[in-house]
């Protein structure tokens, strides 16, 4: 089985794409690695278990299963915390160590309040995300090598005291 080549003096609707869609994959992929980005993932995705779960009715057959608590105000505070703090770390790099020590409290917090933050999932998630934003670091670029100290010519050479030195 053979495929007809393509003709080249007819332009496709897609001819353009190739080239926008590597210039926009560079142009992310240098926005990611200035940032904390999977921390901010982890921690946007932790948010949506804690914040689903107890707002939810599972249909098992013609059995509706309830998760609503008593706490469920608690949860949705959590939940959008969480939400906010995954933002929060991928556009001010600066307050990751904050935001990473309050997304590792909301999870732990969130284990009590929010069918055990969410069914283990949110927990998890707020954990490793919490723990990759307190972890990550700014790219420090490589010093350049300092310019040698320029010789005085105010006094001696050699400032050795001692036998053999004149």
């Amino acid at each position: 089985m053979t495929t007809a080549p393509a003709n080249p003096e007819k332009g496709g609707a897609l001819d353009g794409i190739g080239p926008a869609l590597g210039r926009w994959r560079r142009g992310f992929r240098a926005w990611r690695s200035g940032r904390p980005f999977w921390a901010g993932l982890l921690i946007l995705l932790a948010g949506g278990p804690i914040l689903y779960f107890p707002y939810a009715h599972i249909q098992l057959g013609s059995l509706t299963v309830a998760m609503s608590t008593v706490s469920g105000a608690g949860s949705l505070v959590i939940g959008l915390l969480l939400i906010v703090l995954g933002i929060t770390v991928w556009f001010q790099p600066l307050v990751r160590v904050f935001v990473g020590v309050a997304t590792i409290i909301l999870s732990l917090v969130a284990l009590v309040i929010s069918n055990f933050g969410g069914f283990g999932l949110g927990l998890i998630l707020g954990l490793l995300g919490g723990a990759l934003a307190i972890a990550w670091t700014f790219d420090k670029a490589a010093p350049e090598p300092a310019a040698p100290a320029p010789a005085s010519d105010s006094g001696p050479e050699s400032t050795t005291v001692g036998p053999g030195s004149e």
